[in-house]
């Protein structure tokens, strides 16, 4: 009986294929955790990349190559889905950053937990604040943009051709500076309304010098904070949304610097 073989170019085209593939969807920020099983994202990879693999066979190397230029190749498919994820990554960095704040201002600077997703101890306001964002990047189906954005890549950036001189470096250089101004963004309502009371409880402190303002402001500080943060919910849900639609403006521009 003939035992047919997979050409070596096809499975190279493959292997190629399945590590942007691979590097993208472990970079993903619901499955970058590791509460996801390696296996599931191990899973999902081939998956994709079997069903994806016909219509990206075009655009990848046909010839074959030598063990050193197969690393360096496959090397480079696994940093583009890394810099992909990365820029993705910011955003919820951004979300945690701005919980943390909130949190200390609130009075939970000592109320931390175990956060599965990156193995640290976080504040309890900021992992509130990032299970927030990835119910809502669910919700709007961002995770679809990442799937789009495996196609496109192929079309705007074959394997092999990938130049990091061009820009790349400061364009994520900038995006890592806008973090900080994102996470001042998600906590400014809720700081400015704690500046306001403290300012009251600092007034009424001076006229009522028996009232104890310190055990009086834990309470009074927790409870306005989620009041304010049921508020703003909308807001938080569209500056989200605005920065989940950059970001695919963004992996368009990483594509033409590469």
């Amino acid at each position: 009986m003939d035992i047919q073989i997979v050409p070596l170019e096809q499975f190279q085209s493959f292997l190629f294929c399945l590590s942007r593939v691979g590097a993208l969807i472990t970079a993903i920020p619901v499955f970058n955790g590791q509460q996801t099983p390696i296996q599931v994202k191990v899973g999902l990879a081939v998956l994709v990349s079997l069903l994806l693999f016909p219509l990206m066979g075009p655009y990848t190397p046909t010839a074959p190559l030598n063990l050193f230029e197969f690393t360096i190749i496959a090397a480079n498919e696994v940093i583009l889905g890394m810099m992909l994820g990365l820029v993705a990554q910011l955003i919820f960095t951004a979300v945690s950053f701005g919980g943390t704040i909130i949190g200390y201002q609130m009075g939970f600077a000592a109320a931390n937990i175990f956060d599965p997703q990156t193995s640290q101890q976080l504040s309890l306001m900021s992992q509130f604040q990032n299970v927030l964002a990835i119910l809502i990047f669910l919700a709007l189906d961002v995770h679809h943009i990442f799937f789009k954005v495996i196609l496109d890549s192929y079309i705007m950036l074959p394997p092999g051709y990938m130049n990091f001189s061009g820009g790349v470096v400061e364009l994520l250089m900038a995006l890592g500076s806008k973090m900080f101004l994102l996470g001042i963004k998600f906590s400014a309502p809720i700081l400015a309304i704690l500046l306001i009371s403290s300012l009251v409880l600092g007034i009424m402190a001076r006229v009522f010098p028996q009232l104890n303002v310190f055990l009086l402001s834990f309470p009074l500080n927790i409870g306005i904070s989620f009041f304010v943060i049921g508020l703003t919910l909308h807001l938080v849900v569209r500056i989200l949304r605005r920065e989940f639609d950059i970001m695919g403006e963004n992996f368009i521009q990483i594509f033409q610097l590469l």
